[in-house]
C-alpha cells in the first residue's frame, strides 16, 4: 500500500545517520535547524492518503525504471543535502516514491517540485563497487510537456547520452465481438534515447553504431573503433563506447 504522509511523519522517516552526517561534515548555518526542516517539508504534500496502484496479479509489465527499492541521494534546487532514501521512480505516474526506514511495507510519495535530479546506487555485479545512475530533470526536452520528466545520463561529455524512460498502459480486452480476448492489463516500455550535441542539440537515436554515427558524424571513425562496439547490446556497454569515442 502507498501513502502521501504529511512532513511530520518523512522527518521521523529520516535515519538519524542524516543527522549524525551533517554535524560530522561541519555544514553551514543554513544546512541545520530551521532551514533544513523547512527542506524536509518541501518534499512532502496533503494529508496521509491512499494513493491506487495496479493490482499485481492483473497486470504485466512494471510502472517503475527499476523494481527495486535502491539508494538514492536527492539533488534539490536550495542545494540543502540530504540523507540517502530508499527510492523508486514510478514512470507510468511520473512520481517519486520513498520507502520509510521504520515502516518497510509502505511508500512516501515525495512532492518533488524542489527536487533538481537524483542518484542511484546500484550493487555491484563484480568487485568494483556500487554502479551510480544519474538522473536530471529533461528540461532541454523537445516537448515543453517533458520538461519535469526525469532522464538518465548514460554518459556526459562533451556529448551527452540521455534515456528518458516511458510507459504506457494497455487495458485489457476481452469484451465484445471484435476484442482481442487479453484479460490482462499491460504495461508497455516506450524509452527514448537522444544524443545532446555540443551546441545543445537532441537527436534522438537507437542504441546502433549505425544510429550513433548518423547523429554524430564527426565521431563515426571513433565509434567503430572503440572497444567492444560491435558487440555492445545493453545500456552501460553503449556508454562506454561513447565515452571512448567522445574523448
Amino acid at each position: 500500500m502507498t501513502f502521501r504522509f504529511s512532513a511530520v511523519v518523512l522527518a521521523l522517516a529520516l535515519p538519524v545517520a542524516a543527522v549524525e552526517t551533517a554535524y560530522a561534515q561541519q555544514p553551514q548555518i543554513e544546512q541545520v535547524g530551521a532551514a533544513a526542516q523547512s527542506n524536509l517539508n518541501a518534499l512532502v504534500n496533503g494529508s496521509p492518503t491512499v494513493v491506487p496502484t495496479a493490482s499485481a496479479e492483473a497486470t504485466k509489465g512494471s510502472p517503475y525504471a527499476d523494481n527495486r527499492w535502491l539508494p538514492a541521494r536527492l539533488r534539490m534546487t536550495n542545494k540543502i543535502p540530504l540523507a540517502p532514501v530508499p527510492l523508486k521512480y514510478d514512470v507510468l505516474n511520473q512520481r517519486l516514491l520513498m520507502r520509510p526506514v521504520n515502516r518497510p511495507n509502505d511508500s512516501l510519495q515525495l512532492d518533488d517540485r524542489l527536487l533538481a535530479g537524483f542518484e542511484l546506487e546500484e550493487p555491484a555485479l563484480t568487485a568494483t563497487g556500487t554502479r551510480k545512475r544519474t538522473f536530471r530533470r529533461f528540461t532541454d526536452a523537445p516537448e515543453p510537456t517533458q520538461r519535469t520528466d526525469y532522464v538518465e545520463v548514460l554518459h556526459e561529455g562533451k556529448y551527452t547520452l540521455l534515456k528518458r524512460y516511458g510507459k504506457a498502459l494497455r487495458k485489457a480486452d476481452f469484451q465484445g465481438a471484435y476484442s482481442t480476448n487479453r484479460r490482462y492489463d499491460e504495461i508497455e516500455d516506450k524509452t527514448t534515447y537522444y544524443l545532446r550535441h555540443p551546441n545543445g542539440t537532441l537527436v534522438p537515436v537507437k542504441l546502433t553504431l549505425k544510429s550513433l554515427q548518423a547523429a554524430a558524424p564527426e565521431l563515426a571513425s571513433a565509434l567503430k573503433a572503440a572497444p567492444k562496439s560491435s558487440a555492445a547490446k545493453t545500456d552501460a556497454e553503449w556508454s562506454a563506447v561513447l565515452a571512448a569515442a567522445d574523448k
